[in-house]
């Protein structure tokens, strides 16, 4: 049988002892898997929210994860982010308390409502990206960002980022682009949403906000909840490797952002707002 998870030199893996069949042959080998803990979000001091993470960049995580949330704007709203030092949670760093500035306003009973009713579906469809609009208005610049050509560059320079992908084979990516297609940020994790929460997190500390003339790359789909945090960091261009859901398709028409899909070697779908996209027609 295999043996129970070991420690990795990697912290977003988990060594371990499997099984393999192949070619009519039973085998005992050394395998890695993507590691999965539970990430509790306080704000002063009161839990807000749980998510199952890959460990590592907490800190952009919790940044990324509040501002999709509407629940702070900028660097300038947040004092620190720090483990909590108390109880078991701590010794395992799962828990950080996020410190606000004294001029952000916040209702922690209706942020617990929102962060439930999300990740309950408890907002459909045209209720979510109202309700989306009201902390995040639509992109109103639409001016070129990107050659068409230079877009087909992305998954590949995606791909050879990913570190622990190549491990474990279980982890999405989120890569954050400038015009000219160079890397900037490139985070791994279990959940695609929260890839993208510690990709907008680290662009906050870098203060690199707004965001509209660089693009984000996913290596999954393209799903509603991306599209909303993507607005959030007001991205103008989103590429996925594989299909948008049409939730995403109708929030990206409304919300002013360039959508591209099924990004995959010479080919590449454009569902809305194809004017940042230049060389679309020859």
């Amino acid at each position: 049988m295999p043996a129970a998870e070991e420690q990795s030199a990697d912290p977003r893996a988990a060594a371990t002892r499997i099984l393999r069949w192949k070619q009519g042959a039973l085998e005992a080998v050394d395998d890695s898997l993507a590691r999965e803990e539970p990430l509790e979000i306080r704000v002063k001091g009161e839990s807000v929210a749980v998510t199952m993470r890959t460990p590592g960049h907490d800190e952009e995580l919790a940044l990324g994860f509040l501002l999709s949330e509407g629940v702070i704007a900028g660097p300038s709203d947040v004092l620190e982010v720090a483990p909590c030092q108390q109880g078991e949670a701590a010794l395992r760093g799962n828990v950080l308390n996020v410190f606000l500035a004294p001029k952000v306003v916040i209702d922690l009973a209706k942020l617990r409502r929102n962060v439930y009713a999300s990740s309950s579906c408890g907002l459909c469809g045209k209720a979510s990206i109202e309700s989306v609009h009201a902390h995040f208005e639509p992109l109103a610049k639409r001016e070129p960002v990107i050659a068409a050509e230079s877009i087909l560059q992305l998954p590949d320079k995606l791909r050879a980022g990913q570190e622990t992908f190549e491990k474990t084979g279980g982890l999405h990516a989120a890569g954050l682009f400038d015009a000219e297609v160079n890397l900037l940020t490139l985070r791994e994790d279990v959940g695609r949403h929260n890839a993208v929460d510690k990709v907008l997190g680290r662009s906050m500390l870098d203060g690199a906000f707004p965001l509209e003339n660089h693009l984000l790359m996913v290596s999954g789909r393209a799903s509603f909840e991306i599209m909303q945090k993507a607005l959030a960091g007001r991205v103008g261009v989103i590429c996925a490797v594989s299909a948008p859901s049409s939730l995403a398709v109708e929030f990206a028409q409304e919300s002013g952002q360039t959508l591209v899909g099924f990004l995959r070697g010479d080919t590449f779908n454009v569902y809305s707002h194809p004017e940042r996209i230049t060389g679309l027609v020859s």
